[in-house]
């Protein structure tokens, strides 16, 4: 996909060491993705960085830049998680009539039921996402061997999806109550490290959906790790940032 990076800032400015995420967009032909983007502090442009993109669930949908620091957000500007990981952090915004990942949910009965697409074109938002992706990997400020992704609800979902479509960009993957179609898991099995989290009492996206995908991976060949919080409901991406794992985890694995 031809695009444009447009950040709302001059780059590599004392705005970027303030501990803010300052605003971006990614323009295409058809369409407008918009983005926070998190630098590390003390950057140097001589050097390169790790990347991470955090995908937003469905309730941070829009196009106000904004709904996406929702979550998570405390963990990255951690001054601790800042200083032993210095690395770029992408937060884009999913419009509002779009998905990440090629799911069609059935509502039949009041109950939502997620019905995982093998294969298939990508919707908008998730051909707008990769071709952010392909813009960043360009950047020579971002080390190419650390590229990661990670996601909650909707966001799990189209980090799953985005492993399928660009299956050896990624040196580890976390998905938070997420899913995939289980024919699509030998796809990324042995490419990318992942780790699952989900609630068991999660009352949105079934907690099967996440336990399905990890036995699949594993049929595949692949070791991902996986946690469950028995008590939680939905809201699992609490617990999941708050794991003191999750980043030495992450940033431990390299292409």
């Amino acid at each position: 996909m031809l695009g444009i990076i447009c950040l709302a800032f001059p780059f590599f400015t004392q705005a970027q060491t303030s501990g803010t995420f300052d605003k971006g967009s990614f323009i295409s032909k058809k369409d407008t993705l918009p983005y926070r983007i998190l630098f590390p502090k003390h950057l140097d442009p001589k050097k390169k960085y790790p990347i991470l993109f955090v995908l937003h669930g469905a309730g941070e949908r829009g196009n106000d830049n904004e709904a996406q620091l929702k979550y998570g957000t405390k963990l990255f500007l951690n001054d601790t998680i800042r200083q032993n990981y210095p690395a770029i952090i992408i937060l884009p915004q999913c419009p509002k009539d779009s998905y990440w990942s090629n799911v069609k949910i059935d509502t039949a009965g009041g109950k939502r039921r997620f019905n995982f697409l093998e294969g298939g074109e990508p919707t908008r938002a998730m051909s707008a996402l990769m071709g952010l992706v392909n813009q960043f990997l360009d950047k020579p400020y971002v080390d190419r061997k650390q590229v990661y992704i990670g996601g909650l609800s909707m966001g799990g979902m189209g980090t799953l999806e985005m492993l399928r479509r660009k299956p050896n960009t990624f040196a580890a993957a976390f998905s938070i109550c997420g899913g995939d179609n289980t024919n699509n898991a030998h796809i990324y099995a042995k490419k990318t490290p992942l780790w699952f989290f989900h609630g068991a009492k999660d009352s949105v996206v079934p907690f099967t959906h996440s336990e399905v995908m990890v036995a699949a991976l594993k049929a595949a060949g692949a070791d991902p790790k996986f946690t469950v919080y028995p008590n939680d409901d939905h809201n699992s991406w609490d617990d999941a940032f708050a794991e003191p794992q999750l980043f030495p985890w992450l940033f431990a694995h390299k292409k």
